[in-house]
């Protein structure tokens, strides 16, 4: 049964071609193309296997080791989505764009919002030194040179973003969501502001509280671990930024969050917005949402930017960084893959699997969904007081 749902999904394919080895040893060649690669079934799917779901399914599959890729994972998505209109109905398509609303709100919302934050961020400061770079930037990096390391492309993306946020000496700067607070660090040393963090991971708050400790910044920098929904709006900042945050708020807080920044900003103040978008609304897929990021929803440009209006927020720049980001999980994932058997030592091997599956497959589908990054600069209000171009973020 399961076998003959199989071959019809993947009969559907006709651009590119891709092989299919099942688990009696049938091998079958699908679409009208060369074989780009080989989907290994090492066993017969297991009677728990969700055929309602088929994106959690071979997910599940793939961590279990049911299933295995003979080539590049980034051609199973490229194949995909040049067959997408043809596959839609097979369930593998609903499955991917598969979108969850729900209404969240008050102490319940902020307790989940902690939890799912946690769930991924909170896995220990030792798992994510293995296989980030030395500021332990978890978001996108800036390549400016083919050459350049990662460590310095993180470099780059924070000094890209404070270039643009035309900071000067004694503002205020809040970073929602600050990681391990390199970009704090950066621009307290850098632009002399006064800068303040806030995060809902533990792990996070103790890590960069340690480092603004040993770099003697605790006059200039403060890490707080906070939900950003209960920063009290008589606390004004001249700059506020959020990197790889927005994504975590959920559809129907994307609001909330503008409001919240409209009340933090004075007059005139400048917001920068670096966050994963999408094409088209959509939450997560289903296995992402299970194993990776719980609640997580990638906004659309236009649901965005459509928001800025309503609250008096006045683009002044977008960028796309949907090449970086990909470049970016190419290298997390060398440096992932060189740390497997430590990983899977302390977290097993269907851990290192599930790992290695999000950290190829976010790769991918940067490269071949649509699947972007964009850094969006806006004021609340308008400014005139800033630079007429942006030759002082780009001319070096």
């Amino acid at each position: 049964m399961q076998k003959q749902l199989l071959k019809t999904i993947f009969r559907r394919v006709e651009e590119g071609g891709f092989t299919v080895r099942f688990w009696d040893g049938e091998e079958t060649k699908y679409g009208s193309g060369p074989s780009e690669v080989t989907l290994v079934f090492n066993e017969a799917l297991p009677t728990s296997f969700p055929v309602d779901d088929l994106m959690l399914g071979f997910g599940e599959a793939y961590m279990d080791g049911v299933i295995d890729i003979e080539g590049e994972l980034e051609d199973v998505f490229s194949l995909f989505v040049r067959n997408e209109e043809r596959m839609d109905g097979s369930g593998l398509t609903n499955a991917m764009t598969k979108i969850i609303r729900t209404v969240q709100s008050g102490a319940a919302f902020k307790e989940r919002q902690k939890d799912n934050i946690q769930h991924h961020y909170d896995l220990g400061n030792d798992f994510f030194s293995l296989w980030l770079d030395e500021t332990l930037s978890y978001s996108c990096a800036y390549f400016r040179h083919d050459e350049d390391t990662l460590y310095q492309a993180q470099l780059n993306k924070i000094d890209h973003i404070l270039k643009k946020m035309q900071l000067r000496p004694g503002q205020r700067l809040l970073d929602i969501g600050t990681g391990w607070g390199w970009l704090l660090i950066r621009a307290a040393q850098q632009y002399g502001v006064q800068a303040v963090g806030i995060t809902l991971s533990e792990e996070q708050y103790q890590g960069a509280t340690q480092t603004v400790r040993e770099l003697g910044l605790e006059d200039s920098v403060e890490i707080r671990l906070q939900d950003y929904l209960d920063l009290k709006p008589t606390e004004l900042f001249d700059r506020v930024v959020s990197v790889g945050m927005f994504e975590h708020v959920g559809r129907s807080n994307l609001p909330v969050y503008m409001e919240k920044v409209r009340d933090l900003l004075k007059p005139g103040g400048l917001s920068m917005l670096h966050s994963i978008m999408g094409l088209t609304e959509s939450d997560v897929n289903s296995w992402i949402e299970k194993y990776i990021f719980p609640g997580g929803y990638i906004p659309s440009l236009r649901e965005t930017i459509g928001l800025f209006p309503d609250y008096d927020f006045h683009l002044i720049h977008g960028e796309s960084l949907r090449r970086h980001y990909a470049k970016t999980l190419d290298h997390w994932y060398e440096n992932f893959s060189k740390h497997m058997d430590t990983v899977e030592e302390k977290y097993g091997r269907r851990f290192v699997r599930m790992w290695e599956l999000y950290l190829l497959s976010c790769a991918a589908s940067f490269r071949t969904t649509g699947l972007d990054i964009y850094q969006l600069l806006f004021s609340k209000g308008l400014n005139n007081d800033l630079e007429m171009t942006m030759d002082h973020v780009y001319n070096l």
